[in-house]
């Protein structure tokens, strides 16, 4: 017992100080968005509901230890007993009762918190459309109508309500900003939709959750969650700057590499939709898709992602 007891203890206190070591970058535990908030608080209620069973057992187990130790010569010896009818309605009542209560909790959050599902802006805000490329290793984000794009950053304003539109360029991807809320796989010839709003001006970090290849530990992006006002500076200070991306820019861009960044003003309009349909179509449908008046030259890098 001794000895168990100590391993016990030993793997408290190391668990307590990684905690405390690492307390700042549980991101989750301290949502800035309407989605983290919601998740957190379901969070919270399914684990206080599974400690109504957990808690009570590991009491017990140190009382029965305690009551039915061998120098306890009081304790009541019974050999024969095999049932209780009031020890079984305990023990089978309540973990049904709680597992009924998960599940209602489940579904309702399943369909409230539904990635495809919009938010509703408090005053009226038109959604902001983001489209997420994941590429190999790094993050291509297109924002269509400010016709501005970045890699590995990401800026949002305050209170607007966000649409993502999420794809990959090749191996399947998860996206994740842990104090915004939702995690959404990144597929190749798919496009699957995230919406989130930030409601706290300031600087998070985003990542990929899942394992891609060899860069993956280091395939992550800054978001800045600003005022309205700063968002649009940003927007203008980019498109000043005239850095196109075309489908050749982009060709290059999609050669594995990490912690890259880059900003792109004007863009093809038309890449999201080329990544996503480029395994799906014929190459003359693809080209035709790919046609931007901004992106005449582009034919030969098309055929060349294609290839």
């Amino acid at each position: 017992m001794k000895g168990a007891g100590l391993l016990f203890l030993r793997a408290v206190m190391l668990t307590g100080m990684t905690m405390i070591l690492n307390g700042c970058k549980y991101s989750m535990l301290f949502p800035k968005g309407i989605i983290a908030e919601e998740e957190l608080r379901i969070m919270l209620i399914s684990m206080v509901l599974m400690l109504v069973v957990v808690i009570p057992v590991i009491i017990i187990s140190f009382v029965f230890a305690w009551r039915y130790r061998e120098k306890n010569t009081s304790a009541a010896y019974q050999p024969e007993w095999a049932h209780s009818v009031r020890l079984e309605l305990v023990w089978w009542a309540i973990p049904c009762i709680i597992i009924i209560i998960l599940g209602i909790i489940t579904y309702k959050s399943s369909h409230s918190l539904d990635p495809f599902k919009s938010i509703a802006s408090n005053d009226k805000q038109k959604n902001l459309t983001i489209q997420v490329l994941a590429l190999e290793w790094k993050w291509l984000f297109i924002y269509p109508e400010q016709n501005i794009a970045t890699v590995n950053y990401l800026q949002l304003p305050v209170n607007v309500p966000v649409k993502f539109e999420i794809s990959s360029n090749g191996p399947m991807n998860s996206f994740l900003i842990p104090s915004l809320g939702g995690q959404i796989y990144a597929m190749a010839g798919m496009k699957t939709q995230l919406h989130l709003v930030a409601n706290a001006i300031g600087e998070y970090g985003g990542m990929s959750a899942n394992f891609s290849g060899r860069g993956f530990a280091r395939m992550m992006f800054n978001v800045r969650v600003s005022s309205q006002e700063d968002f649009d500076n940003w927007v203008n200070g980019i498109r000043k700057k005239n850095r196109v991306l075309s489908l050749s820019a982009y060709n290059d861009l999609a050669i594995p590499s990490e912690m890259e960044t880059g900003e792109y003003s004007p863009i093809n309009k038309n890449i999201f939709k080329f990544v996503v349909m480029k395994a799906m179509m014929p190459e003359k449908d693809i080209l035709y898709l790919c046609n931007d008046n901004s992106d005449k030259v582009d034919a030969d890098a098309a055929k060349n992602i294609i290839r």
